[in-house]
């Protein structure tokens, strides 16, 4: 681990430059003026030298607490990794602590397959289950010398990190980007060669609250202001990134947030839930395979369920709950995403308990309080489109377009990327100042960080 790097003004070789041209200008002085007098101009020169480093120093001091100051109070740096640590093409990982009141410790599932995994742990300092007032900036080659005048702060989605989402899709293997075989390189190399600056913020919670995250993504644009010296950001949000990135530039908050800072310029979009999605409660039964353990599953992802029947053994499990249920809340920022489709795109009437899945109560083999209940329970679809986003800020919207996402049951009721309905990810209610809006129809909701038109169409969005 290197010491912890705050950006500041060097301030001994500003010194340095201004001793030697002080040196020279008063050197000449006295020649003309002391020449009579060597003992006088020897006590004179002495005086004058010792004054001119006493402001050289002070004006180093001044110029280094300024840029120091730059970074806003309730942030704290507490640690940053360099290319000897970081992996996936990173130059460098640093994490920060937000001191302000209201940050709290999630809920992870007791069995792990929430927690923080490979060097993610090394980067919040051994910790797998960080409290969430803490996340990582991570920053790309080129971050203080690309070429592109606005930074480009990129968001990762749910169950994900900022290595496997931008730098390495292929680093959780076959399916992890949603493919049978996943390349080694993502959007943050792809920018990085087109002169872009690039950074990613990682979050300590991989289904946190979207409202501490916004906080968060207000944060880490903070420290890129000051590492930078720049006014503002690119945000690149993508699926469940979408929704704390949008919530920030819109002052959706906690009571003890803080609002939107003015601070970017442009928003993109990427198969993000602009409309929201019902997709756990519309394939809830094929869902519910992959997560309970009973069943095999394994997956970090909510249930609609509280109860289920696997293998004739009927059991309860609320720390899966998507609402609130037994005292656990492990997933609000899958809650925060729900909004009902039905009336859209119908229910999928072919799978097991459909209809109480859906609308709650007690099926053949599982038992749950249905979607709207999930959405009573603090959807932020309606909040952010009530909100909505600044007209300073041009929002971009990429969809998917191909349903074939391998690994699971992909959606099926309409035009999706697997995941996402098409409709929901180009919807622009609440959004005045739309730069563009493009489908993406090769790609699923996993492809869409590492496929190339994707990631040409961003790229030209953010020039």
């Amino acid at each position: 681990m290197e010491a912890a790097h705050i950006p500041c003004v060097r301030p001994r070789f500003y010194s340095v430059r201004f001793r030697r041209q002080a040196i020279f200008t008063m050197d000449r002085g006295f020649d003309m003026e002391f020449s009579h007098n060597g003992q006088s101009r020897a006590r004179l020169w002495h005086l004058l030298l010792v004054l001119l480093l006493a402001v050289a120093l002070e004006l180093s001091t001044t110029a280094g607490t300024a840029s120091a100051a730059s970074l806003p109070v309730y942030l704290t740096q507490e640690a940053s990794y360099g290319t000897d640590v970081v992996t996936n093409g990173w130059e460098r990982v640093e994490r920060y602590r937000d001191t302000t009141s209201g940050f709290h410790a999630e809920g992870f599932p007791a069995d792990g397959r929430g927690d923080q995994d490979g060097k993610r742990v090394t980067y919040f300092g051994g910790i797998s289950r960080p409290s969430s007032d803490r996340f990582l900036l991570y920053s790309a080659p080129g971050w203080d010398s690309g070429s592109r005048p606005t930074p480009v702060l990129l968001v990762h989605g749910a169950n994900d990190t900022a290595d496997r989402a931008w730098a390495n899709p292929g680093e959780a293997g076959g399916y992890g980007c949603g493919a049978a075989t996943c390349p080694s390189m993502g959007l943050m190399q792809y920018l990085v060669t087109r002169g872009y600056r690039v950074f990613a913020v990682g979050f300590a919670h991989k289904q946190g609250d979207n409202l501490m995250q916004a906080q968060i993504v207000g944060d880490a644009i903070s420290v890129i202001k000051a590492k930078l010296g720049v006014s503002t950001v690119d945000l690149v949000g993508w699926s469940k990134g979408e929704m704390s990135a949008r919530a920030y530039v819109s002052s959706v908050k906690p009571s003890w947030g803080r609002s939107y800072a003015g601070d970017v310029r442009k928003l993109v979009t990427v198969g993000g839930p602009n409309g929201g999605y019902d997709y756990p409660y519309a394939h809830g039964w094929a869902h519910d395979f992959s997560i309970w353990p009973e069943c095999g599953g394994k997956v970090n992802a909510p249930s609609p369920h509280s109860h289920m029947t696997c293998y004739g053994q009927y059991t309860a499990h609320p720390e899966f709950s998507m609402t609130p249920s037994g005292g656990y809340d492990n997933y609000p920022g899958q809650r925060q995403m729900l909004s009902r489709w039905d009336g859209v795109y119908g229910v999928d009437g072919s799978a097991q308990d459909w209809y109480t899945t859906y609308y709650g109560g007690q099926g053949f083999y599982t038992a749950g309080s249905g979607i709207q209940a999930a959405i009573d329970a603090g959807s932020l679809i309606k909040p952010l489109h009530d909100a909505g986003v600044p007209a300073s800020v041009t929002t971009y919207l990429l969809a998917g377009g191909s349903p074939d996402v391998l690994g699971i049951f992909n959606e099926n009721r309409g035009p999706s990327d697997g995941v996402v309905f098409v409709a929901s990810a180009l919807d622009t209610t609440g959004i005045p100042t739309v730069g563009g809006q493009a489908t993406i129809t090769g790609a699923n909701h996993l492809e869409l960080g590492w496929n190339s038109a994707a990631d040409a169409q961003i790229a030209a969005w953010l020039s």
